[in-house]
């Protein structure tokens, strides 16, 4: 804390705290404490440089701010945006040492050709382009060296300042930081093994194969390591250069609509979604076709969040808003005790002033702001498998202001959600999990009149061990009597005894 304190001073960040009017008393004496500094860089720059100097976690927390340039400044997005892919990189002695250490051998034994200035550098990894022995063109994608201790610190740093909300905020236990820390932490930590990043890759390219919305590169997994991935070099256009995409002839309006479905497609067919999903991880191909990078970070869902997702979108575009609320208390997301009617008018308050309108005229930012004060009242926790879903919704949303201001979310979504929803539900349903379940019914089918008869035994045995246990405590009952009855005469006759002697 006192680190982020320091090197908050050091880059003059106090400046966005001494901004606000209640704390205005405070810019003198601060000043009168800094006279030493000296500060030349506009203040986004020192923005992004005191996040590069914080670490990886503060890196990402700027790439998640650069795609919503409806909450920030123009300059401050802007430079934020550099922390897309722009970090600088490691020294290329680093990176040839990295290379020898997962091959065992020379770097020029290995490719053909190696460029050892990186193409792309982020927080956690840079990538370098070469050619194999084959002649195919690849990227080389490499950890940073000593990255997984440096965040191991962060995430520490992190869990302490869910501490601190929990205990400093009364709503603080309600918000569950600690489960979203060990959430994000997790995926973190998944981020740090390239083979599972590898693995992420090769499942999402398996799912969009033949697409014609959404290019995925291939693994070559003879070159893979938990610390180097080698991965098909794909040609495109990073998206955020909206300009160069018109001059290539692409269709904006398209591809914001194609970038919406690819989307619902991850999150309701598969359950399984890109959950980092910033300008610099995405390209557009001549042909159109989006191209999706760098797979550390992805996002699951079971079954039943599914099901309670797509219920809850497809009553919110069809502004049935009472549903909305019987979804999230049938789904435990809100209590059961918790009054429908209530729920369902504060609902209606939040979300029917945004209908009927262009994303340009949206700010979800001001809706989630609403929906949190919301769920405050009615006492609702997060939901931590949710987070990377609301963030990569956040991600989605800067996209598509980037590409189509005019772009109808609600319009473009709801089609996709309603066939989704019948072939979970309808009578297309009932046949996809007839054909899965049909191969397992061959195996049990046979098996029923054993399980049947060894249920009936041993409902049998239980029967007779519950009637014997019924028998020896009515045995014990009637011994404790008898004794108590023999006691009671014995005293009676003693005492007659003596009455008849005296």
């Amino acid at each position: 804390m006192l680190r982020i304190l320091g090197v908050g001073l050091c880059f003059g960040l106090e400046e966005f705290f001494l901004g606000h009017e209640r704390v205005r008393a405070l810019r003198a004496p601060v000043k009168a404490l800094l006279f030493w500094r000296r500060l030349s860089e506009p203040r986004a720059v020192r923005l992004r440089l005191a996040l590069e100097t914080l670490g990886p976690i503060f890196v990402k927390f700027g790439q998640v701010l650069s795609t919503r340039r409806d909450l920030l400044p123009p300059d401050i997005a802007d430079e934020l945006a550099k922390l897309q892919d722009q970090v600088p990189p490691f020294a290329p002695e680093l990176v040839l040492a990295a290379l020898a250490r997962a091959y065992r051998k020379p770097v020029d034994q290995v490719f053909t050709e190696f460029d050892p200035i990186a193409v792309a550098s982020a927080s956690v990894a840079q990538v370098h382009f070469a050619r194999l022995p084959d002649g195919r063109e690849v990227a080389v994608k490499i950890l940073r060296p000593g990255i997984a201790q440096v965040i191991n610190k962060d995430v520490e740093l992190l869990d302490a300042g869910a501490s601190l909300i929990e205990l400093l905020w009364a709503d603080g236990r309600r918000l569950r930081p600690h489960e979203v820390v060990a959430e994000f932490a997790k995926h973190l930590e998944d981020e740090l093994d390239l083979m599972r990043e590898a693995a992420n890759a090769s499942q999402l390219r398996r799912n969009f194969e033949n697409s014609p919305l959404l290019l995925v590169p291939d693994i070559y997994w003879d070159y893979c390591s938990t610390e180097v991935m080698v991965m098909q070099r794909m040609h495109g256009t990073p998206i955020s250069q909206v300009a160069k995409l018109r001059e290539q002839g692409i269709d904006i309006k398209r591809l914001s609509r194609a970038g919406v479905e690819i989307f619902f497609t991850q999150v309701f067919r598969d359950g399984f979604f890109h959950a980092d999903m910033h300008p610099g991880n995405i390209f557009v191909a001549p042909s159109g076709h989006y191209i999706a990078l760098d797979f550390g970070i992805m996002g699951t869902l079971t079954e039943t969040d599914k099901n309670y997702l797509a219920q809850n979108f497809l009553a919110f575009f069809r502004r049935d808003y009472r549903r909305v609320a019987e979804v999230h208390i049938e789904s435990g997301w809100a209590p059961k005790e918790t009054r429908t009617d209530e729920f369902e008018t504060a609902i209606r308050a939040v979300c029917e002033p945004i209908f009927a309108k262009p994303l340009q005229e949206i700010s979800f930012g001001r809706v989630l702001l609403r929906l949190f004060q919301t769920s405050r009242r009615f006492n609702i926790q997060v939901q931590p498998q949710l987070v990377l879903l609301q963030k990569t919704l956040l991600n989605i949303e800067g996209l598509g202001r980037e590409l189509d201001p005019e772009l109808d979310l609600w319009t473009t979504a709801k089609p996709f959600l309603e066939r989704w929803m019948s072939e979970q539900i309808g009578w297309r349903g009932l046949l996809r999990r007839i054909r899965t379940e049909a191969p397992n019914w061959s195996t049990l089918l046979p098996e029923i009149p054993r399980l049947v008869h060894r249920f009936l035994n041993n409902a049998s045995a239980e029967s007779t061990q519950r009637q014997l246990q019924q028998l020896i405590q009515e045995q014990r009952r009637q011994t404790i009597l008898m004794a108590a009855t023999a006691l009671l005469l014995t005293l009676t006759l003693i005492g007659v005894i003596c009455l008849s002697i005296f």
